[in-house]
């Protein structure tokens, strides 16, 4: 008896764990799509994806393996559907 209350409460757990996982990765996984989709349209209209903002690729210094020092300047919108 005393087994299979323990494997009743194995099974609970690993279902509250799986919805814990699922729940994390409904909020998680639309904000990396957003920002990826963010970060793609700005590079086809041809600026740096920097903090979170467009530059044009002009206004930002790069490190010689490619990545981003800084940028100045404003950034724009770029107009991407």
């Amino acid at each position: 008896m005393k087994e299979a209350a323990g494997e009743a409460n194995m099974t609970v757990i690993t279902i509250v764990l799986i919805g814990v996982v699922a729940a994390a990765g409904a909020v998680l996984i639309p904000r990396i799509m957003g920002s990826l989709d963010k970060k793609s349209c700005c590079t086809e209209s041809g600026g740096t994806w920097y903090r979170n903002a467009c530059y044009n690729t002009t206004q930002c210094s790069m490190q010689a393996n490619g990545r981003v020092n800084s940028c100045s300047g404003s950034s724009f919108t770029p107009n991407c559907n």
